[in-house]
């Protein structure tokens, strides 16, 4: 669908129409005729006029809807999904409605796509924006029609009023579409019931499946312009701190095409030591980058290691001096104190990288008026404009990040960083520039899941009751680099935490006594970029949290599903409250129960097998999807293997806008944590990872892939979010089955046996 021009207004809901006046008359004309009259004499659409209330979405005058998506489009189908609650709520003909990934524009507001928020975070404003369009058209059709607003209703694009109808088409060519509404009243604008919904939850095909089968769909790395340079970068042997010290170009300017190597100098200081050599083709680029041999002088941490990281991690988490109070319940001290018993434990996961399909890129333009026009796919660009105004020292307005597919998301392109070196090395040339990393250089780039270590400490009383649990999380974290502003303060009022590192710690157990520190590895904080990888801190604290509820239960003797059952009591603050709280945790405790009954939790199993659970909350407390999992692994005695033969879950993520798009998201995610549980793992070495291709660096095969039986549960409650809950509790369910087939406790990830 072609996308028409509109004017808008950012916050109010103003209904108008772009295009020609109103048919004089057409109200009397139609007024009390039939639906066979009225279609007769609206037969034809409208194509100038457009009615364009919000700057969610339009109609045209032959019925087409256009949403305008915020959202980037990584595999998810998000488009597909957020079009769904517009269009269920408006009333539109699915089979006429499109949408569009809309480039950066203060009106948009936030532009961020992470943290499975999209659906969770739109779906109110979107649903109360296509019921007060809904609303405007119906009254617009009344007057049409000749009928009271109150008798009439929309759907499939059609306002009906007993026997008379008009289409969509028909009542915006014809209509009087000037009601407004005001911000007051869209905020009260009444949404339709569950029950009255007739697209949300239907299992539609995705929209933008077609173009990418056949090979149509644009991404970043496609993107071309006129006249443009290819590049690729140089980088240092340390993230930070290493300067150029001579660059030689001599065997690069052979080379037919040969630009040259440009110094970038970024004032921003979030890319330094970068050297970008340009060509003016691909092949060209790809030699001259071999070509020129650059001299560095070496940042401070260019001898550490993953030990190192490791281990300062242990010696920062045996500190009860250090870290910012996150959880801080009941009596610790004394639970500690007047123990008869006590368990502690440390559990650690290895670095690990976004190794998107899309390696990174960015192709960047400066237009006549010196507007900088970058082209690449990027998933939170209200937090990358900024930096990239402080580096090319002009005003953010003048930034355009037009937006693609992205092969691949994960979090890497939550930051665009890459974008930096691009527009620096495009205006320096005076000509487009296209840089393109290539895979070992992506893997070097990468902004990786910090290296972890928690460590948990558990009291019993002299009943052998668990009277509290004592925890501290320590890693490098991302939105202390990346976005200080979001950083939270301790609940005493000291400190400061990063929520991406520490949420999951604030789980859904009822305990005696409860505390958390979040701790920053400020070694790992200066060795590299810490970055937010899918389900971010859940998807290693919850490897720590739910491992060490089993060796709990095993303590105390007790079936680890009963155990979990009785913690997940829904008092107190674990009662939940409104949106998707609701329940709190009993919705947990329900989607244990299921997936233990589904899996058969309990059945004797053949020797060397077990059967693991665990469970996750999502990625934040406030927003929480309830996911419970259990894991089916087979040990070879004599070699260590671990062959993960099923994964069952059931999941109560409320209402499922998508459900075929739902479904995807938790296979997605639930394998990509059996990825991070025993394949992904990768090392820091002299300052730098070592793991920087395939060859190397193995995450699932195919042929490792285990059975899955994903069940969603059936709810009208508020939708949250799927891109990331269904990892949480893959790795602690298969460490955990790991222990029922061997009786060996496994603390670090990725599991080896060997």
């Amino acid at each position: 669908m072609k996308k028409y021009s509109q004017g808008i207004s950012r916050r109010s809901f103003i209904a108008g129409v772009a295009g020609s006046s109103l048919m004089m008359g057409m109200g009397s004309l139609v007024a009390g005729c039939s639906s066979e009259q009225a279609t007769q004499a609206m037969a034809s659409g409208d194509l100038s006029r457009v009615f364009s209330p919000t700057i969610w979405f339009e109609i045209n005058g032959a019925g087409e809807v256009l949403i305008n998506i915020v959202r980037a489009e990584m595999g998810q189908h998000v488009g597909t999904s957020l079009a769904q609650i517009i269009a269920d709520e408006l009333g539109a003909d699915w089979s006429k409605v499109s949408f569009t990934h809309v480039d950066t524009d203060p009106k948009w507001g936030v532009m961020v796509t992470g943290g499975s928020w999209s659906v969770h975070t739109s779906f109110t404003a979107l649903s109360q924006a296509g019921a007060a369009g809904r609303t405007v058209l119906i009254d617009a059709a009344a007057k049409l029609l000749g009928v009271s607003p109150e008798s009439c209703s929309a759907e499939d694009g059609v306002v009906t009023s007993g026997e008379k109808s008009l289409t969509f088409a028909q009542i915006i060519s014809n209509g009087d579409l000037s009601r407004t509404i005001s911000e007051d009243e869209l905020a009260a604008m009444p949404v339709k019931s569950p029950a009255d919904r007739r697209i949300i939850g239907r299992d539609l095909r995705n929209r933008d499946v077609a173009e990418k089968a056949e090979g149509s769909a644009v991404y970043g790395l496609d993107a071309a312009l006129p006249g443009m340079a290819y590049a690729m970068p140089l980088l240092p042997p340390t993230r930070y701190g290493s300067t150029v010290l001579s660059i030689d170009e001599s065997a690069a300017k052979t080379i037919d095409g040969y630009i040259g190597a440009l110094r970038i100098n970024d004032p921003s200081e979030t890319v330094q030591g970068c050297v970008v050599v340009a060509a003016e083709t691909m092949p060209a680029v790809l030699k001259a980058v071999k070509a020129v041999s650059v001299d560095w002088a070496s940042g401070p941490t260019a001898s550490v290691s993953e030990a190192d990281l490791i281990a300062e991690g242990v010696r920062l988490a045996a500190d009860p001096t250090v870290g910012t109070l996150y959880v801080n319940e009941g009596d610790i001290a004394a639970a500690t104190t007047n123990a008869a018993d006590t368990l502690a434990a440390t559990y650690t996961t290895s670095t690990a990288l976004h190794f998107t399909m899309e390696p990174q890129n960015a192709l960047v333009e400066f237009d006549a008026q010196g507007r900088c026009h970058i082209h690449a796919g990027n998933q939170w660009q209200s937090l990358i404009l900024p930096v990239l105004a402080q580096a090319l020292e002009m005003p953010e307005t003048d930034i355009v990040i037009h937006q693609y597919y992205l092969g691949g998301g994960y979090g890497r392109r939550l930051f665009g960083d890459q974008m930096i070196p691009a527009a620096l090395a495009a205006r320096a040339l005076g000509r487009p520039v296209k840089l393109i990393f290539d895979r070992a250089t992506d893997s070097r780039f990468d902004c990786v899941r910090s290296p972890s270590v928690c460590t948990l400490a558990a009291s019993f009383d002299g009943d052998g009751n668990l009277s509290g649990i004592d925890h501290a999380a320590v890693a490098g974290w991302p939105t202390k680099s990346m976005a200080p502003g979001f950083l939270g303060t301790g609940i005493d009022g000291k400190g400061q935490f990063d929520g991406f590192s520490i949420s999951g710690a604030d789980h859904w157990y009822s305990l005696p006594s409860h505390r958390v520190r979040a701790i920053n590895n400020e070694l790992a904080q200066a060795t590299f970029l810490p970055g937010w990888l899918r389900a971010v801190g859940p998807g290693w604290i919850s490897w720590g949290v739910e491992s060490f509820l089993d060796e709990v239960a095993a303590k105390q003797g007790r079936d680890p599903v009963a155990m979990r059952l009785a913690l997940l009591d829904g008092r107190g603050k674990n009662a939940g409250g409104d949106g998707s709280t609701v329940g709190g945790a009993t919705r947990l405790a329900a989607v244990l129960k299921d997936v233990a009954a589904r899996a058969d939790w309990g059945r004797e199993m053949p020797p060397h097998e077990g059967l693991g659970v665990a469970v996750g909350h999502g990625q934040e407390r406030g927003m929480p999807t309830w996911v419970a999992c259990v894991a089916h692994v087979a040990i070879d005695p004599s070699s260590g293997d671990i062959s993960l033969k099923k994964l069952w879950q059931t999941i109560d993520v409320g209402t499922v806008v998508n459900p075929d798009g739902a479904m995807a998201q938790a296979e997605g995610a639930a394998l990509w944590g059996v990825s991070l549980a025993l394949h992904e793992g990768a090392a820091f070495a002299a300052g730098e990872v070592s793991e920087q291709n395939l060859d190397r660096y193995t995450p699932l095969r195919m042929s490792d892939v285990p059975d899955l039986d994903i069940k969603f549960v059936d709810s009208t409650a508020f939708p949250s979010g799927l891109g990331e809950p269904p990892l949480i509790p893959v790795a602690p369910a298969i460490g955990n089955a790991v222990f029922a087939a061997t009786g060996r406790r496994v603390r670090d990830l990725p599991i080896r046996l060997a």
